[in-house]
């Protein structure tokens, strides 16, 4: 009976515990606070219609609460109270990301979104290797400026990375580069990454190989970063790959090749650059395919009867190249397209 009621007790004591909130550890509470002290609110920071300042309410003391866990944007981990995740996109932050900022205090964190503010042209500090927790890492559209560090291939766990539209709004100046250390540096290291969104990066160098062996990869984005040479045809054929975009790239040159009947593609855009060839039968085994925009390139040839049966297609453009013959009617199955711009051609 004493052992019953001893064994109800403990049951009791761990449900007890088990229901008492987690609040964050006191040091990751003052490195959160002491971040934000280094941050102003402007309104007209951010581009998204619907941001706000999301820093607003932490506070050390009084009528809100000093549990950073309960936080706007911060996410702890329920069982040990740890920061893990720090989603400050779109806040209306304007200042500056320096070597000694506190953010990298924050060892546990596995996403970290600063995307939409404005920080002040700051370079990508090296301490960012500090995160080797980071899962997810977005500075897009934040006005960082410079080389991408070498730390970021330290980051072996990132599964999503987003350094995209960094640009002078006035100009369209690009602010970020990846030089030295090169793409093929930062990134061969990164075999988990899903998402990689470089768009108005300025790279300016050869595709590196190491992209085709990033064989989780679902999205990528390289439009307008000034790549050159010939694209890999092995990033055609990634087995994840959902969605490919590397339009506005003036001498970046290749061809599509024989898609796989396993291709799980959603969008392939390459409008401006310099692809050339025909576009071969295999297209239809893209059956995911909804938008597929090849306008202003070299292609040549006759448009293949088997766009019929990308069934999936809502936008098709074709335009500005040097396709030849007459339009397939196989096209008219194409019930879902909205969008459809053949002009410019020898059709």
């Amino acid at each position: 009976m004493k052992s019953h009621f001893l064994l109800l007790c403990l049951i009791v004591c761990v449900a007890s515990a088990s229901s008492i909130p987690t609040l964050c550890h006191e040091v990751e509470r003052l490195a959160l606070l002491k971040f934000k002290q280094g941050f102003s609110i402007y309104h007209s920071v951010s581009i998204d219609p619907f941001a706000y300042p999301k820093t607003r309410y932490w506070k050390s003391s009084g009528n809100a609460t000093s549990d950073c866990c309960e936080w706007d944007g911060i996410e702890c981990d329920e069982h040990n109270g740890h920061v893990i995740g720090l989603d400050l996109s779109s806040s209306l932050l304007y200042g500056s990301i320096l070597p000694n900022c506190t953010l990298f205090e924050l060892v546990h964190l596995q996403a970290l979104d600063l995307s939409d503010n404005n920080l002040r042209y700051s370079t990508i500090p090296s301490q960012l290797g500090r995160l080797l927790n980071l899962k997810y890492f977005n500075l897009s559209q934040s006005r960082v400026s410079g080389q991408v560090p070498i730390e970021v291939s330290t980051l072996l766990k990132l599964i999503s990375l987003d350094l995209s539209l960094n640009i002078e709004l006035s100009s369209g100046a690009q602010l970020l580069q990846i030089q030295n250390p090169s793409l093929s540096m930062l990134v061969k290291n990164l075999t988990t990454l899903e998402i990689l969104k470089l768009s108005q990066v300025n790279i300016s160098s050869p595709v590196p190989q190491t992209l085709a062996n990033l064989t989780s990869l679902k999205i990528l984005h390289l439009q307008n970063c000034s790549l050159n040479g010939s694209f890999s045809e092995g990033i055609f054929q990634l087995p994840e790959l959902q969605f490919l975009n590397l339009a506005i790239i003036t001498y970046l040159s290749g061809y599509v090749p024989e898609i796989p009947r396993s291709s799980k593609l959603k969008t392939l855009i390459l409008s401006c650059t310099s692809f050339f060839g025909q576009l071969l039968l295999s297209i239809e085994n893209a059956s995911f395919l909804e938008i597929l925009s090849l306008s202003s390139c070299n292609f040549e040839g006759s448009i293949p009867s088997s766009f019929g049966k990308l069934t999936r297609l809502t936008s098709l453009d074709l335009s500005h190249n040097n396709f030849i013959g007459i339009i397939p009617h196989s096209i008219t199955n194409l019930a879902l397209l909205s969008t459809l711009s053949l002009s410019d051609n020898g059709l």
